[in-house]
């Protein structure tokens, strides 16, 4: 077994009682290598079943025949091989775009206790971090590509990053593989090209332990991004109360113990948190959050993110995202009150107890709206809305229940929501928030 090999078994160690290993594999040198390192161990080793899998983009001619080519190597190793066909947004950056369609399609494909291995380098991380660096990362951009991470229902491993390009090179000359060359990554106008063929080899004709020596601080920056999380955790715990309103199936934050950490304590434990649902903001976005803490109490201030909006209500920051962030209006007749209703966007809302009889609807709040109470008579929905402390960014979706004109019950709030003395009561099932990029 050459050290290569007995480098990438130890690193696989850890990993031998997952149901299957699959290979990201883009035709390409680096995973080529990867997929041939592993099929060589499978016949000396006992390990899970290999299989590789192709992403193709379209966003190429020239990749039309890349297929055909990862079909050919495989079929020669022996192993299985899935091409997976995305679709690639356009955008202001095609690269990353790219990466999510492809990391996307690999999250949907990797099920409970499965592996996926990617094949970067030393060198892509080295790369990375500059990259990184020069975009004003900080800790936890600049800790670069984590060695493993979750992905989908199981994780990703990146077995290769203390294994140099040089190193995957001269293994691929010595067995003689074969692999595409993507001409796009010759293109200088690609910020991590322009890295790779003209910054790099300046850095290592004067330092040529530059790559490792950047990778080392990758991973020191990680250990210190491992104890900014630790930290987060701690910060966040005394945060993580039940709200007022327990059925709203949300992420929420109570915002009184946020508000005795610093302001960097804050945006750590802000963004460990976050990172939970999508794209973190970037430093000077940051002022959004200045923003919504800040603001007057009767305030109802919103913090817009790229994949949803934090909002300040009833003494707590909300995330919404998805259904969350469509309005709904609209009059919808329930023919049917012993079936559940569908409110489009908005959930479903059903009895519990025989429904009341007549011809029933369940409307939102326009404004204006008047309840009779037993006991307290004519009441502003608005004032009893007030008195229950729910969150203004919920009023708006509350089903009402009206037979005619009538409002009867307000669902979900405890005394708006039944009829005692009829037996039923009024629930409301609110959409999840989507946790868009997580």
């Amino acid at each position: 077994m050459n050290s290569l090999s007995a480098k990438l078994l130890r690193s696989l160690t850890p990993w031998r009682d997952a149901k299957v290993w699959r290979v990201a594999f883009s035709g390409g040198l680096d995973s080529t290598v990867l997929l041939h390192l592993l099929a060589d161990l499978a016949q000396q080793h006992c390990l899970p079943p290999l299989a590789a899998v192709h992403v193709h983009h379209g966003i190429q001619a020239v990749a039309d025949a890349w297929p055909t080519h990862c079909q050919a190597v495989c079929a020669a190793l022996g192993l299985p091989l899935q091409v997976i066909h995305v679709q690639v947004p356009s955008g202001a950056s095609l690269e990353r775009a790219a990466r999510e369609a492809r990391y996307g399609a690999f999250a949907r494909l990797t099920a409970s206790n499965e592996l996926l291995l990617t094949a970067q380098h030393r060198d892509d991380q080295a790369e990375t971090l500059l990259f990184r660096l020069l975009r004003g990362a900080g800790v936890r951009g600049l800790s670069a590509m984590p060695p493993v991470r979750p992905l989908g229902g199981g994780n990703l491993l990146r077995p290769l990053l203390d294994v140099s390009r040089a190193e995957l090179e001269r293994y691929a000359a010595e067995h003689r593989l074969s692999w595409v060359e993507d001409p796009s990554n010759a293109d200088h106008q690609y910020s991590r090209n322009y890295l790779r063929h003209q910054v790099m080899p300046v850095l290592t004709a004067r330092w040529p332990q530059a790559a490792l020596s950047m990778s080392r601080s990758a991973a020191h920056l990680s250990e210190a991004r491992g104890l900014l999380d630790e930290l987060a955790i701690i910060d966040l715990d005394a945060a993580q109360t039940l709200s007022d309103c327990p059925w709203l199936s949300l992420p929420s934050l109570a915002l009184g113990p946020l508000l005795g950490l610093s302001a960097a304590r804050q945006r750590n434990a802000l963004s460990h948190w976050l990172s939970c649902f999508g794209r973190l903001p970037d430093t000077d976005h940051w002022r959004g959050w200045d923003s919504l803490r800040d603001a007057a109490a009767e305030g109802q201030p919103v913090w817009r993110l790229a994949d949803g909006e934090l909002h300040r209500a009833a003494g707590r920051i909300w995330w919404l995202s998805g259904a969350w962030l469509q309005r709904v209006d609209g009059r919808l007749p329930w023919s049917s009150p012993q079936h559940p209703l569908p409110l489009p966007g908005n959930g479903q809302v059903a009895f519990l107890g025989p429904a009341p009889t007549g011809a029933l609807q369940i409307r939102y709040r326009q404004g204006g709206e008047i309840m009779h109470l037993a006991g307290r008579g004519h009441r502003d929905l608005k004032r009893l809305l007030n008195e229950s402390t729910v969150p203004g960014f919920v009023r708006g979706r509350l089903p009402l229940l009206y037979q005619g004109e009538r409002l009867l019950a307000v669902a979900n709030l405890p005394a708006l929501a039944a009829n005692p003395q009829a037996g039923w009561q009024l629930q409301w099932l609110p959409p999840n928030s989507d946790q868009g990029l997580s």
